[in-house]
This record gives C-alpha cells, structure tokens and sequence, in this order.
C-alpha cells in the first residue's frame, strides 16, 4: 500500500475549529493589554492608539497537510511541515488621532516548520518549539478605513509587499521564533543553531534557450539572458549576456544552508529587456542530493520553457571544527564561515557629546533645543563588517542597554588576516555610539574557534560593552559515500537532484536507472505519478506561465519505457549526460500501458477505471463497448489555491472515420461551460494512443472544487465541413467524492 508523505490532519482541523473561539478571546485581550501600550510607547503620533474593534472571526486556520521527518534528523528532535491556509474573516480597528485604520479579512499561505527539540526524560517531554516559514508565505490583506486608501491598487501592491517583509524578517529562514516549554531552559542554540552547511554553485553556462525577442513582432531576434538564484531569502543576480541563445557566465555564488531537508536551489532565466524582462524558464533542485553528493557537475533541462539546457557544478561544503582545514584559497573563494550571534549592550551613551570633552561638544550641549534631543535614550542599531561585506541589525528604540537577539553569517577568505567591525550607530542622530573591531585571529587560539563575552567599546563611555558570540567554521568538502549511487540529472525518483517539478523540456532527456543498482520494484505509471504529486505537494512548485500547455516532467510521469527498463535489464540505458541531444529511444507506448497495475494504483486509489462511455453521446456502434481510457492525475495545490488536472494519454480510442484520428482533450469545470474557462490539450496527429502530459490548473478554492464536476471529453480535430464525428468518448469526474489533497492518477 503507497502512503504519501504528506499526510492529511482532518482531526486537528477539528479541534481547531472547537478551540478557534477561545484563542480568539485571548487574542483580543492581549490586543488590548499588551500591544496598545507597546505601540503607545513607539512614537510620540501613536499616543492617542486605541483599538476599537477586535474580531477574529469564524474562520479559523486550516492545515492541509503534515509531513513528518524523523529518519534524516537528529534522534532528539522531531521535525514537521505544516501546509497552513488562512482565509480569515477577522476584523481589526484601531483609531489613530482622528484617522481610523483597520483590516477585514486576510489570506494567509505557506508552509510552517515546526522543530519540537530537545525532547526529555520528563515532562513536559518536549524543552522548546521552534517555528519559522521556509519561505516567504503568500499574504494577501484587504485594508478598510481612511477611505481605503490602502486599496489603491499601487499602494495596496506595496503595503502588502511591505508587510511580507516584515514578516519574513521575523519569521521566514534563518529568523525563527522559539518559545520554550521548559523552565530555565537555555534558547541560543536553538534560535540560532549552526548552518546545516555551505553550497558553492558554479553557473557555468547555457544552450538552445529560447528566443524572446522580436523586431516588429514577426523577426526573431536574439535574447539577452541572464541568471537569478535563490536560496531562502537570499538572492543572487548573474552577469547579462548580451545577444546569445548559448550564454556562458562562469559566475561563482555561495549560500549559507540552514535547512536540509527543505530548503531548495532555484534558478530562473530572464531575458533582460528595457521595459519588463521575459521568463525563459527555471529550475529547482534538491539540497539533499546535493549534500549527500558532495559535488554535482550536470547539465539541467530547464523547466517552464520549450528548449534549453543550464550548466551548473554545484559543491557542497560541511561546517568542521578544525583549525588545520583552514587554508588560504589561491582563486579568493571563501574558506571558512563566521556566524555571529549578537546578544545585547549595555551602557550606550545617550550621544556622542557625553564623552567629546572638547568645546565644540560643549557649545552644542548649551544650545537649549539640542539638549532636549540629547536627553532621551538613544534608538540604536548595530552595522557589522567583515571584508567588504556589512550587514544591519534591527533597531532598538530608547535604550541604553538594548537586546537585538539577532545571528548574521558571513564569508571569510581569510581567518588568519580578516577582521570583524562592529559600529552601533544612534538612528536619530548619524553618529556612532560605540566601535569594536575583532580580529578573527583570536578565534584560531580557542579550541573551539569559539569566542562568547563582552566586548569593550571604544570611542564611547568606558563602561559601554557589547555582547556577542563569534563562531568560526571551516569549510570542507568530504569524499562522496562510495556505496551511494549518484542522484545526476539521469537519477530516478529515489535520488533526484531535481526536485520534480512542472514544467517543459525533460522527457526526452532523463535516461532510466542502471538495473542492477535499482533495488525499488518497478512502478507502473500512475504510481509514479502519484507519488511525484504527493511529494511535490509539500513544496507546492507547481507553478506554471503558461498552464494551457506546459508537458509535465519525465520524473512527475515515469517514462514510458522506465519500468520496461526495469523489468528488462538487457536494454542499456542510454546515456543522456554525454550525448544530450540524442532522444531515448521509445517503445511502443501500448505495450507499456498495458502492463499490470501497480500495488498503489490497487491499494490507495479509486480502483475503478474511468472508461470513456457512449451514454451520453449520440453514438451508436452497434454495442454498448467502451470507447477507451483516459488517464487523468488530479490533485489538489493546497498552497497555490488550485485545482490541478494533468492529462497523461489516451488508449484504444475508437476510430470515427477511416481517415483516421487526430484527437485531443477538452476540459470544463462544471458547472462553468463558459468558452474563456474550457481548458484544450494540443491536438495529436493520426493516433489512437495520444501521449500528451500537459498540465492545467483551475484557481478555485478547496469548498468551491468539492462542489463541481470534472467534465472531459475527447474529441477528433477535423476539418469545418467535414461529416465526420467530433466526439469520441467523455468521462464526468464527481470531485466532491474524491480525497483532493492526496491526490489520485488512473485510468
């Protein structure tokens, strides 16, 4: 029996729904009690804040999904992902002066890594929960009061990015929020653990990329393209090469890697235009094969696009507590990380007059206007330098001993000669409170490479000190596993490098696995399917320009000649990495297709086949006969909001004329027969076994989906005036009796 790896929670949706009430009710009390006054105390304008409406409304979270690590972590630990979709009805007003400001309704959805660590001996059995968002969460807020001016559409578009923002600096990788369940339990390490590791990506360079721009709109003119790669929230952009469909960068980037399993490498190709730049397509790859690689140096089929292929050598580098691995790198690539973790100060001047004994301090500090500006505590923030790289931590207002509780990491070349620069700087006056400068050779005499105490500041009060802890970690790349087999581009879904995801050119570049190193049995199709849908579930990267007729990936539908292959170890598998261009040879698809059905199509899928029936249709071929099968992979994208319907092929049609057939699919979502909704597949010339793989989302929410009815016909493309028959088959799906968020393929 296949159980997917993302499981579905509908008993805690209910105790949600039962508890939703009452949180609601402490909610609003601390709303009052505990966030007015702070807001109050902010600024001078939010004084007269009050809020007069709190309402968290009906419509409590829904969690669409768990998956549950326990096999890759540590044995202390337990690690889940919960699918989190928010479509509140909450409503929040507060009145400003003489503005009134509110919020009613928000959306809210991503996924949330709960970390549950260290689990004890006694109660309550679990030290601390960690909670932080993978990436960005889509967030959607819709304003009210101040005439809704926050709903103007270019100032709603920035009021909402600029409320992402702020959340993701407090909540999206590396910030996490760790609350502790234990007393006198010590939270550092756990906020802010050391870096699972460092990747180095090598963006070498790229063939055959699709051409975007024109002259006039007819000549095909050649693109400019560039590289955008990002890990988490960090971003990097590559050179742009001008007019070439071959680019080739040789760019080196690293990333700090915080999370593994579940952080991912994504790569996207843009033509750079002087109006808006064109998408020319993208990549998403696992950091877990990476890892247990070392070092991946492959050629990608790009996603999302009709052709291309992108260059990457990508290493991966372990953190090691080990002085003798830090050399100095010939080419000026880093050797070594340094996280720091900045704690707090303690006895920051209120300016910088309080300790200049010379007289132009003491003019100023006579001028009257000046004093009163200089007799608050000071609002400050930390600027931390290493190399030419600096970083700036948030700000603490009206504190001579402010806490940031921040961690930043940064890439040293150097550890025997670089330095780290502290300044912490007062934000309402452009002056320094305080400097330090560290030189990181005093990390190499610990044993540890360790450095956690108080600091002297220098130009500041004698007794002004700042608290940080210094980490360095050398950076080193070990000997791969020799028993592990390699996860390359060829991989089969037990080890990809790619995270499967949606899009267009693979199929005729993944060769199958070696036989003998395969120990999984064959899987038929659907199953393989499936499982890709489930897993890609959890990542939620289905996403898609063009969803009228984007082919899915060779490793979201096996191949029809992979579980053949399997089967039959006399066939060599071709090799794709060396000659590229050369197509895996196909088998007849029927053959393929008739094999038996797998033990998870049998076991955890509706096991009825969706035979393509003549009742409906104004068919008489003398019987009742099925006229074929179709199959269909339908799931739900919890996270995108979207029905997703992917239409693998057809077999046995009935021929309707002896010209032949040229056949192709049509779908509504019933009870919509709208002509701008019907989404239409390509059409396949003369075949009665048409392979289409292409993939189609509806944007409607889970409650309306459940309540519609999958129409899909197949018909014959034929000329206008032509007598012969249009329709050859048509299946109607009932969704509201399917289990939409696992997902199901058959026939």
């Amino acid at each position: 029996v296949h159980f997917p790896d993302v499981e579905r929670v509908e008993w805690l949706n209910k105790v949600l729904v039962q508890a939703w009430p009452y949180f609601g009710t402490i909610m609003e009390k601390t709303f009052k009690e505990v966030l007015e006054p702070k807001i109050r105390a902010k600024n001078v304008h939010l004084k007269t804040c009050t809020f007069t409406k709190i309402h968290f409304g009906e419509k409590c979270p829904r969690i669409n999904g768990i998956k549950a690590y326990t096999k890759e972590i540590d044995r202390r630990q337990v690690v889940l992902d919960l699918q989190i979709c928010y479509i509140g009805d909450c409503e929040i007003h507060m009145d400003i002066a003489k503005f009134n400001l509110g919020v009613k309704g928000v959306q809210l959805y991503g996924t949330l890594r709960v970390i549950l660590e260290p689990l004890l001996t006694d109660a309550p059995f679990i030290g601390a929960v960690t909670l932080f968002f993978m990436q960005k969460p889509h967030l959607e807020i819709n304003w009210a009061g101040m005439s809704n001016l926050l709903d103007v559409p270019g100032i709603n578009v920035m009021s909402d990015s600029l409320i992402q923002d702020f959340i993701a600096a407090r909540l999206v990788l590396p910030n996490r929020i760790t609350v502790p369940l234990k007393k006198n339990m010590n939270i550092a390490h756990l906020r802010f653990p050391i870096p699972h590791g460092v990747i180095r990506v090598h963006l070498l360079e790229a063939e055959n990329l699709v051409q975007k721009d024109s002259f006039l709109g007819a000549i095909r003119g050649k693109s400019d393209p560039y590289a955008l790669l990002r890990i988490g929230t960090v971003q990097y952009r590559s050179k742009t090469v001008s007019r070439d469909l071959n680019p080739i960068w040789n760019e080196t980037f690293e990333f700090v890697v915080h999370e593994v399993p579940g952080q991912d490498l994504e790569v996207d190709l843009y033509d750079e235009d002087p109006d808006k730049d064109d998408f020319m397509g993208s990549l998403l790859i696992s950091l877990v094969d990476v890892m247990n690689d070392r070092t991946v140096d492959e050629w990608f089929p790009l996603s999302k696009t009709t052709s291309g292929h992108l260059h990457l050598k990508l290493e991966w580098f372990s953190l090691l507590n080990d002085q003798e691995k830090l050399h100095e790198d010939k080419k000026g690539l880093s050797t070594a990380i340094l996280v720091v973790y900045l704690d707090s100060a303690f006895n920051l001047p209120k300016n910088h007059f309080e300790y200049s004994n010379g007289e132009c301090g003491a003019k100023k500090i006579k001028n009257n206007k000046y004093l009163k500006k200089t007799e608050r505590e000071p609002s400050s923030f930390v600027l931390l330098t290493v190399g030419n790289k600096t970083q700036k931590s948030k700000t603490c207002n009206f504190s001579k001993d402010p806490t940031w509780g921040q961690a930043f990491t940064f890439f040293v070349h150097s550890a025997h000669s670089q330095s780290l620069h502290v300044e912490i700087k007062d934000k309402d006056r452009d002056s320094a409170l305080g400097t330090s400068v560290v030189c990181l050779s005093h990390l190499l005499k610990d044993p540890n490479m360790t450095l956690d105490q108080r600091f002297q500041l220098d130009h500041s009060s004698s007794d002004s000190f700042i608290k940080m802890k210094l980490v360095l970690r050398a950076l080193n790349v070990e000997e791969p596993d020799p028993q592990r087999v390699k996860a390359g581009v060829n991989a089969s879904k037990q080890g990809p490098v790619r995270v499967a995801e949606k899009g267009g050119n693979q199929q005729k570049f993944v060769s199958p696995p070696k036989p003998e190193v395969s120990k999984v049995p064959p899987v038929s199709r659907d199953s393989a399917a499936l499982e890709s849908l489930l897993e890609k579930d959890s990542r939620e990267d289905l996403d898609t320009n063009d969803s009228s007729a984007a082919p899915v990936p060779s490793d979201t539908v096996a191949g029809p000649n992979e579980a053949e292959r399997e089967q039959n170890p006399e066939h060599p598998p071709s090799s794709a990495l060396h000659t590229r261009a050369a197509a895996v040879p196909t088998l007849p698809v029927v053959q393929e297709l008739r094999l038996a059905p797998s033990v998870a199509s049998l076991g955890s899928l509706p096991s009825s086949c969706f035979e393509l029936s003549s009742s409906n249709l104004d068919i008489h071929n003398g019987t009742e006969m099925p006229l074929g099968e179709i199959q269909l992979t339908v799931r739900y994208a919890s996270i995108r909001q979207s029905l997703v319907v992917l239409v693998n092929g057809c077999r046995n049609l009935v021929p309707s004329s002896n010209r032949g057939v040229d056949p192709y699919v049509r779908i509504y979502l019933l009870p919509d027969r709208r002509w701008a909704s019907r989404k239409k597949t390509s059409v396949k010339k003369k075949t009665l076994n048409p392979q289409y793989d292409e993939k189609f989302e509806f944007f409607e929410s889970l409650e309306d989906v459940k309540k519609r009815t999958l129409d899909i016909a197949v018909k014959n493309s034929r000329p206008f005036i032509s007598q012969e028959r249009k329709e050859l088959g048509k299946v109607r799906i009932d969704l509201s009796q399917e289990d939409l968020i696992k997902g199901f393929a058959q026939w």
